[in-house]
């Protein structure tokens, strides 16, 4: 791995076996006709990139393409089926805002819960404590239980606790429309300003415009498969005429 990479992606493959519904019916089948395992479905196929430190790296492609999958197993979600992966530094994935919450604890047993899990130490938490409630706007609710939050008042909370773990590599899936229309415009502002700083970030988008922006590259993917990396304006260009067709 460069020292100039954050991440590196070499020749990595996805396959996920689907599991229908099994009865009698069918394993009568499958013994009398000798089928053996069930079918296999390929997400992602040889894939193979790098991010360098402080670089933001677009990805898209149609839906079923794979980006959510190969985000999840950049974070460590999914393993690899085949390749090789590396990640240096703290990786906050903002993919599913809501994983990793308790609904049993409290606010504030939950904050210092996923907090400490990404490694963030004790007094850091505390420091960090009155933001991210003020963040959030939940200031009402520090100690109920989070079951009994709506699933705006989850994703706040959730989405708070992110942007305060001091990420190194940020993984971000389409998440900045949490809660309503006021928290959506907020989160978003405090997104660009994490991304704009010294993060590595690769983020799945359907928005030109934010791509455009923010990417220094972007890949393609279609159907599991790179089709194009390079400048972010020209993929996107190809991704587009390729969409309109």
């Amino acid at each position: 791995m460069s020292d100039s990479n954050v991440i590196t992606v070499g020749n990595v493959s996805k396959i996920f076996t689907l599991r229908g519904e099994e009865t009698a019916l069918t394993r009568l089948i499958k013994w009398r006709e000798h089928l053996k395992l069930p079918r296999k479905f390929t997400a992602l196929r040889n894939i193979s990139f790098e991010v360098g430190d402080g670089e933001v790296f677009g990805i898209v492609g149609r839906n079923g393409s794979g980006k959510s999958t190969l985000l999840r197993i950049l974070a460590g979600i999914y393993p690899p089926t085949s390749g090789e992966i590396e990640v240096r530094g703290r990786v906050i994935p903002l993919i599913n805002l809501q994983v990793g919450l308790q609904p049993k604890l409290t606010m504030k047993d939950n904050i210092f819960l996923v907090s400490s899990l990404f490694g963030i130490s004790r007094k850091k938490i505390i420091s960090n404590f009155d933001s991210i409630v003020d963040f959030a706007e939940l200031k009402d609710f520090v100690n109920v239980q989070v079951y009994q939050f709506s699933s705006g008042m989850l994703s706040r909370l959730a989405f708070s606790i992110a942007i305060h773990l001091e990420p190194e590599v940020m993984l971000l899936d389409e998440v900045f429309y949490a809660g309503d229309a006021g928290f959506r415009e907020k989160s978003k502002k405090k997104m660009m300003e994490l991304v704009k700083g010294d993060c590595t970030v690769v983020m799945v988008s359907h928005q030109d415009d934010m791509l455009k922006r923010l990417c220094n590259r972007v890949m393609w993917l279609d159907e599991g498969q790179v089709r194009s990396i390079g400048d972010t304006r020209q993929v996107l260009r190809e991704y587009g005429e390729t969409m309109s067709t």
